[in-house]
């Protein structure tokens, strides 16, 4: 046989394997796609706008998040470290009403602390303590993003985007979600979360104080929560 024709065979040869390497990360690339949609949800839709529209630009991003973060386990948290962090949603519930802008700060705070706590990324990395709870929390991880973004914002500079006070409670609404997420224990950690702090506001003395849903009594939800909306009218800009 010639030198020729085996380099021929070889080059041949080699065509061939990528040929059928490029077909394998495209069929690869067509089955994850669909899979990544599934898993992140709105992240996805949110991932795609912000590639401009460019899908496999967005599944790359998403698929470096899973390999990343997908094997974090949550830790459990102690039932007095569940207390305290429910206690402190509470109070920022409440402070809304006259501080609006203090309250959502505190609310960004204490996911941060939260997320950390229960084994993600410290809340000091807040791009990455984002991106892994949007491995692992895609549903309701846009409400942290939201509430953060509301938090950083300078009260003028607030003003100028059109920040105000309702942007600040659809945010603290929106964040909620992540918040029961994380709070709730595993179900082999004790199981559903039943009892969970009064979102409705305080009593005292008899009288109810106005909470998140403007001094109105809510009926209990599913698992003894009760739903919650801040009244568009009862807080006040800070």
């Amino acid at each position: 046989m010639s030198t020729g024709l085996i380099i021929a065979l070889i080059v041949i040869a080699a065509v061939v394997v990528i040929i059928a390497a490029a077909m394998t990360l495209r069929a690869r690339g067509a089955r994850r796609g669909p899979s990544l949609k599934r898993r992140f949800g709105p992240e996805y839709d949110l991932a795609v706008a912000r590639h401009d529209g460019d899908a496999k630009a967005a599944e790359r991003e998403l698929a470096g998040r899973v390999e990343r973060h997908g094997e974090l386990r949550e830790r459990a948290l102690e039932p007095a470290q569940r207390e305290q962090y429910e206690a402190r949603w509470t109070a920022a519930q409440e402070r809304f009403v006259d501080s609006p802008r203090e309250a959502v700060a505190e609310a960004d705070r204490l996911l941060a602390e939260l997320a950390g706590a229960r084994g993600f990324p410290d809340g000091g990395q807040y791009e990455e303590q984002l991106a892994a709870l949007s491995v692992h929390h895609a549903h309701h991880v846009d409400g942290y993003r939201r509430v953060h973004r509301a938090a950083h914002l300078r009260a003028d500079d607030a003003r100028d985007g059109g920040t105000g006070t309702e942007d600040m409670r659809e945010a603290m609404v929106a964040a909620r979600a992540l918040f029961e997420e994380l709070v709730r224990p595993a179900r082999h950690d004790g199981g559903d979360h039943v009892a969970g702090p009064h979102l409705g506001g305080r009593h005292e003395g008899g009288r109810h104080k106005a909470g998140l849903n403007g001094g109105r009594e809510a009926p209990a939800g599913r698992g003894g929560h009760m739903p919650w909306a801040m009244h568009r009218r009862q807080a006040k800009e800070s």
